[in-house]
């Protein structure tokens, strides 16, 4: 016994209109499938100065490709606010790649070898020494890669690190972003 066809299906054109919304339908499904993209944790090395071990002063389209979560990014050139950059604003972490830093945000989501937010000023004299230049919300440290910056919360001893910079350059030629 063969099977029925439906009277729509015996017209051609219909038949013809009818594959081609079957299909159309069909590709756009499948258009809506994609993975997430998945990052690395991020794991900041603040004695080396590095985030998954790569340096601030690598380019913007190495830190792209490694870590293409990225929330925002502005491509390097005259044009751009900062120089240019990759941001990560729901991890809190910012590659500035023309200046060649990174800033870490107090809403940071990763790991620091040395935990330095929230910590209070002065605490970070065994692991850092003391600061090359101080002021009255931040202290630069020298170190073997460059700069690293503590952002203090208030102008005291009592202060706590709120946010932190790290460059390949030193105090003398870095360029932050205000």
């Amino acid at each position: 016994m063969r099977p029925k066809i439906p009277e729509f299906l015996k017209n051609t054109s219909k038949k013809i209109l009818f594959l081609t919304l079957s299909m159309s339908f069909l590709s756009v499904a499948m258009g809506q499938l994609k993975a997430k993209v998945k990052c690395p944790d991020f794991y900041v090395d603040i004695l080396n100065g590095t985030v998954n071990e790569m340096k601030p002063n690598h380019g913007w389209a190495e830190i792209k490709a490694k870590f293409p979560c990225f929330t925002g990014a502005e491509e390097e050139g005259a044009a751009s606010k900062c120089g240019g950059g990759i941001f990560f604003k729901d991890k809190d972490i910012y590659f500035y790649t023309k200046r060649d830093y990174v800033e870490i945000g107090p809403k940071f989501i990763g790991k620091l070898s040395i935990p330095l937010l929230g910590s209070k000023r002065g605490s970070q004299f065994k692991t850092l020494g003391n600061p090359k230049i101080k002021d009255d919300l931040w202290d630069a440290y020298e170190m073997q890669y460059g700069t690293l910056i503590l952002h203090y919360d208030v102008a005291s001893a009592a202060g706590k690190v709120k946010f932190l910079q790290f460059s390949t350059e030193g105090t003398e030629t870095i360029q932050l972003c205000e």
